[in-house]
């Protein structure tokens, strides 16, 4: 027996010392050595181009089956559902005043039955519409993707749809799966490895470079373990050393986005597990800021760690996203102010995904980080752009809250996004009394309206 299948053994092996010899030669020369040197070969453009056309194929499919059956589609609404104008409280209690009072509304400033439906009718807009909870869920698309996750119109589909539905299904997570999570072990492996090589030279200017070099080419890597078609704009913007860059947060792979073109000191709390030794690797050859769990609540040593970062400047610029949680690429929630009360210069930079290869957005309180990179790597790909904005500096008589919200503004116009002022640990908790006394002061000026001190 061991004579007749001792050839046919053989065989096999030989045929999967092939197969794997011809696959990491493929990695090696398509996609690791392009990521050493950051150059491209197009493949990643051309494949996104043969997917918009399917993709526009399938929702043309998908319209004209559902028009000859008589079926309604679903179409999300890509805006508010309730129309509001842009009108403040004042204005809107005035208006119900008179259309329920014959009164002049400058002579009756006290309280008024009426002002109750204002109130209660915002309240019900909220319900019906509530700005908050709808930025923590995926965003809805126009089209169909070809991913189930994202079709709302599924039992709609012609055969030859749900076939190439299939055969899609095939090649992700039968190739792209497998290709991209070789990748993801490969980049992570070789900067466990490098980095830690690194962090025994001594400190000086060939292990910066080195590091330097380490970091970019392992994130180009895992880069390109998520198919990561990334185009930057504004180069001439991007953050430098002794800076703060800041930017909009959608998911924890946006570290590798913007650290894919530029290297970055990483601010976070210590982990354990594989990121924890990631992390103690990372810090051996880069001065990045790792807190412990009980340091993270202490505001000043925090704000201290950062402001003695920034005054040297030759380590690299500091890496935050103020949201402090995951927003689903449609809007930009309340800034933080830790940040901004530093003193430095400050990078705004805007990142906008495009929804239609793969949604980004990380629900941390549905998916786990291993699920959600899953997720990720059976997508068709992760698109998106960066836009380096203009430095910005804290003006003179503007407190770190109204700096913060002038960051905001100018990254959520770049990037096409709402502007949001709710903190977005509403994810979470509980509206701060803050907001609430905000609204009842503004009420209060309107039934009790500031007269001035008369002078004796």
């Amino acid at each position: 027996m061991e004579l007749f299948f001792s050839p046919f053994d053989n065989l096999v092996c030989i045929l999967l010392g092939i197969s794997f010899t011809v696959w990491f030669t493929l990695l090696l020369v398509f996609i690791i050595v392009p990521a050493i040197f950051g150059v491209s070969f197009g493949i990643r453009r051309l494949y996104m181009k043969t997917l918009l056309k399917i993709f526009e194929w399938a929702t043309l499919r998908i319209e004209r089956g559902a028009k000859e059956k008589n079926h309604p589609l679903y179409k999300p609404y890509s805006n508010a559902i309730i129309a509001r104008e842009p009108t403040s409280l004042e204005q809107e209690i005035k208006e119900i005043r008179r259309s329920g009072s014959n009164r002049d509304f400058d002579s009756a400033s006290e309280f008024e039955m009426s002002d109750i439906f204002y109130f209660a009718r915002r309240g019900v807009e909220s319900i019906m519409d509530d700005e908050v909870t709808k930025r923590f869920s995926a965003e809805e698309l126009e089209s169909w993707n070809l991913l189930t996750r994202s079709n709302y119109n599924f039992h709609y589909i012609s055969l030859r749809l749900t076939v190439l539905w299939g055969l899609g299904l095939l090649i992700r997570y039968g190739f792209l799966l497998p290709l991209r999570v070789t990748l993801a072990f490969t980049g992570v492996g070789l900067l466990v490895f490098l980095t830690s090589v690194i962090g025994l030279l001594p400190n000086g200017r060939m292990k910066n470079f080195l590091s330097e070099k380490v970091h970019l080419m392992c994130y180009r890597i895992c880069v390109r373990a998520l198919t990561a078609i990334i185009t930057y704009h504004d180069s001439e913007n991007k953050p430098k050393n002794g800076g703060i860059c800041v930017a909009n947060h959608t998911s924890p792979i946006d570290v590798i986005i913007l650290a894919s073109d530029g290297c970055y000191a990483m601010v976070g709390q210590i982990h354990g597990g594989l990121m924890g030794v990631i992390q103690r690797s990372m810090v051996k050859a880069c001065p990045h800021i790792w807190f412990e769990r009980s340091e993270v609540k202490d505001r000043h040593l925090v704000a201290k760690r950062l402001s003695d970062h920034v005054e040297d400047k030759s380590k690299l610029p500091i890496l935050i996203f103020p949201e402090g949680t995951c927003i689903n690429n449609t809007s930009v929630m309340m800034f933080k102010k830790g940040s901004f009360e530093i003193g430095a210069t400050v990078y705004p930079v805007a990142i906008k995904y495009d929804p239609r290869f793969g949604d980004a957005f990380w629900n941390s309180s549905k998916f786990g980080m291993v699920n959600y990179l899953l997720r990720m790597m059976s997508s068709w790909a992760i698109v998106c752009s960066v836009w380096y904005l203009p430095p910005m500096s804290r003006e003179e008589g503007e407190d770190a809250v109204q700096f913060a919200n002038r960051v905001k503004a100018a990254i959520a116009r770049q990037g096409g996004l709402v502007d949001l002022l709710w903190d977005g640990g509403l994810k979470r908790g509980k509206v701060k009394d803050t907001f609430k006394e905000e609204q009842q002061k503004l009420y209060s000026k309107i039934i009790v309206p500031l007269r001035p001190v008369a002078h004796k």
